[in-house]
This record gives structure tokens, C-alpha cells and sequence, in this order.
């Protein structure tokens, strides 16, 4: 391996569970691209490097146990930041954090010169970061963004050294599959249920009470409808907006209607596969990568899109592959969920435009082909 570059990935811990963008797509990286040795950082489970999926990593992958947790708490930070004194013979270093002043200045400080550096960012804080925070929190040799949005609006500010790659998945494991029968007797889903998946976040996006309130009212209408709620719970107002919500759908009656999705014991594209249709009615994008991977693996997995119209989000749905709707507006979300329970062939049109739309532009084997180009070229 020696006549290999070294690319080390700067990420969170690199390891169970897979519940993180970044981290599990820098797993996905380190898996497929070959032709380099690749340093990922990761946590000894219960003090045991050995675990079943160490054992299908390839040879040219050097997995560093410098985290004792999968949490990057303050304890996990410092650790990293012995890990980068003591080591610096790479030829890349590849940044996964979403960058902010504390961490850019952390990795500044820290990263040895010499190596070339690559920072991905997933979104740009707009909302807490002005154009010269920007200028100083982006200091790499190259900046890769996820979308075209936050390119376009990098390039405004200046920036010269700016690519788009988009994140990428596993197309074969995202894909249309039969149901599972022990979730659907687990979440009470029979095959006469139209089922809604919704898989966002109880506080951040603004949406969950759209959510709520537009599936009371199509439940007291439509009795074979279901919402899958396949959202986790982050923190404490999370927690308690969760307990917000079942008070209310108690109160309306459509309690037994809703299945809480959220203890772990199953994959996302079962999840996704369960469903008729999917729905993101997000009112923002603040802190959510600019392509949230739920909605292209729920594309993937050939399940129409409601989604908002929401200038970020139509960088990469239109009304060919999705349903676009005003953020807000639960009438309209209303009616479109029942225009695609009432029109099976709409449905279909719409899920094998979103499956080819997905499987061209965000396969992660062809995510991995340029991100090898660009390690190749740098």
C-alpha cells in the first residue's frame, strides 16, 4: 500500500449505530475507494476493535481507534485533537464536519502542513454565519458542497476553489422490495393501508404540526390511511414534542393510526418500502443537508415525494420527479395526498421517474468515481 496516497477522513466516530450522514458516508467512501489507502477514525465497541462490520472492510482501509464513544462529545474532540498532533503523514486530509468557526479554527490550528486539504460541506449555516464568517471557516485547497445552491452561493461570495459532488447511496440497497412481514405486524400496517411515511424531525424543520394536523383531519375522512412517524429522538425538546403529539392525535382519536418509528430494530429501506408515499413538508432547511438523504432513499426506493417548494430543495426536485407544495399550507398537502391515493398511475409515474432521476445522479458508485478523480488530481 505504500504506492498509495494516504487520505485520512476527518469525520464523528466511524461506527454503529449509522444514524449520520457524514460518518456513514464517509464509510461507504472508505469501502469502495481502493486505489488508496484510506485512515478512517473510529471507537473500539466495549473496548473490542473486532465487530462484524470491521470484518467486510478491504485491506487498503486503516481504521484509527482514537473515539472511546460514538458521541463526538467535548471529551471525544480532545481526543481528536491528540490524534492530529501526533499523526501527519498524509497526503489528504478530507474534512466531513460540517464547518463551523469552532471547528474550522480547532482544524487550523492542528492540521500539518503539507497535505493537501478537502473540506465537504453537507449545507451552509446561512442562518448563523455571514458572508465573512464564510471567508474564514472555508480555508481548504478545495471545497466540495453537496448541492448546487450552496456552490452557486460560494462562488457569489468569491470563492474560486468550489466543486459539486452530490452525496451518494447504495442504489441496489435502496430500491423497491416487498414488504417486511414482522414490521408490518410490529406497526400494525396491514396491505389495505395506505401508508404515509414521514421521516424528518419533531422540532427543527417546522413541519410536524402540518404533519399532525393534515393526517387528523384526511384519518376522520379515509380509513385506511397510516402514518409512519420515522423520526428519532435527539435531545430533550424533541422528547417532549413527541409527548406534544401524541396528546394531540389521542385527542383526535387517530392515535392507533400512527406508528412511532424510532427504537432502531430495523433498516430505513424497510421502512421506506412499507410505504405508498412519503412526505417532507419541511417550512425550513436550517442545519439539514442540502439533499436529506431521506427523501432521495425514499425516491430510491420508488415511493412518490410530497415535498415544499423550498428554493434549496428545488435544486434537486421538480415537478417531474416530486410533488412540490408551499411550505405551510396544510390544505394543499392534504389535497395532494389524496390525489396520489386516488390515482395509483400517478403514482407510478411518479415513482419510476424518481427511482431513474435517483439512480443517475446519486449512486454512490458513481459518487466514489469522483471522489477518486478528485483525490487522484489534487
Amino acid at each position: 500500500m505504500t504506492d498509495k496516497k494516504k487520505i485520512l477522513l476527518l469525520t464523528r466516530p466511524i461506527c454503529p449505530p449509522w444514524d449520520e450522514g457524514s460518518k456513514n458516508f464517509a464509510y461507504t467512501l472508505a469501502k469502495h475507494a481502493s486505489d488508496f489507502e484510506i485512515h478512517i477514525l473510529t471507537c473500539a465497541e466495549n473496548g473490542d476493535s473486532i465487530s462484524t462490520w470491521r470484518s467486510n472492510l478491504h485491506s487498503n482501509i486503516i481504521c484509527h481507534d482514537i473515539y472511546s464513544s460514538p458521541k463526538l462529545d467535548f471529551v471525544q474532540k480532545l481526543r481528536l485533537l491528540k490524534f492530529l498532533w501526533k499523526f501527519d503523514d498524509y497526503d489528504i486530509i478530507h474534512s466531513l464536519f460540517t464547518p463551523t468557526k469552532m471547528n474550522s479554527c480547532f482544524l487550523r490550528l492542528n492540521l500539518k502542513k503539507g497535505a493537501k486539504i478537502i473540506q465537504t460541506v453537507a449545507t451552509l449555516r446561512e442562518d448563523l454565519y455571514s458572508e465573512e464568517d464564510f471567508k474564514k471557516i472555508l480555508f481548504s485547497d478545495l471545497i466540495i458542497t453537496y448541492s448546487d445552491y450552496a456552490k452557486e452561493k460560494l462562488e457569489k461570495m468569491g470563492f474560486e476553489n468550489v466543486k459539486r459532488i452530490y452525496p451518494g447511496i447504495d442504489v441496489n440497497l435502496y430500491s423497491p422490495a416487498p414488504k417486511n412481514p414482522e414490521l408490518m405486524k410490529k406497526f400494525e400496517t396491514s396491505e389495505d393501508d395506505f401508508v404515509i411515511n414521514y421521516a424528518g424531525e419533531y422540532v427543527r424543520l417546522g413541519d410536524m404540526d402540518d404533519v399532525i394536523a393534515s393526517f387528523s383531519d384526511l384519518a376522520k375522512q379515509q380509513k385506511n390511511l397510516k402514518l409512519h412517524l420515522a423520526v428519532r429522538v435527539k435531545n430533550q425538546k424533541d422528547a417532549d414534542k413527541k409527548k406534544e403529539i401524541i396528546k394531540k392525535l389521542k385527542k383526535e382519536n387517530v392515535l392507533e393510526r400512527v406508528a412511532f418509528i424510532d427504537d432502531g430494530s430495523y433498516t430505513m429501506e424497510e421502512i421506506f418500502n412499507l410505504a405508498d408515499i412519503s412526505i417532507f413538508p419541511v417550512r425550513t432547511m436550517a442545519g439539514k443537508f442540502d439533499i436529506p438523504l431521506v427523501v432521495i432513499e425514499a425516491m430510491a426506493c420508488g415511493k412518490p415525494v410530497i415535498a415544499t417548494n423550498l428554493e434549496r430543495l428545488k435544486y434537486f426536485l421538480n415537478n417531474e420527479n416530486s410533488i412540490l407544495i408551499p411550505p405551510g399550507n396544510r390544505e394543499v398537502l392534504k389535497q395532494n395526498i389524496l390525489y396520489l391515493l386516488n390515482n395509483p398511475e400517478r403514482r407510478q409515474d411518479l415513482a419510476k421517474k424518481s427511482m431513474e432521476y435517483v439512480r443517475g445522479n446519486f449512486d454512490v458508485m458513481k459518487i466514489v468515481k469522483e471522489y477518486e478523480e478528485v483525490y487522484e488530481k489534487i
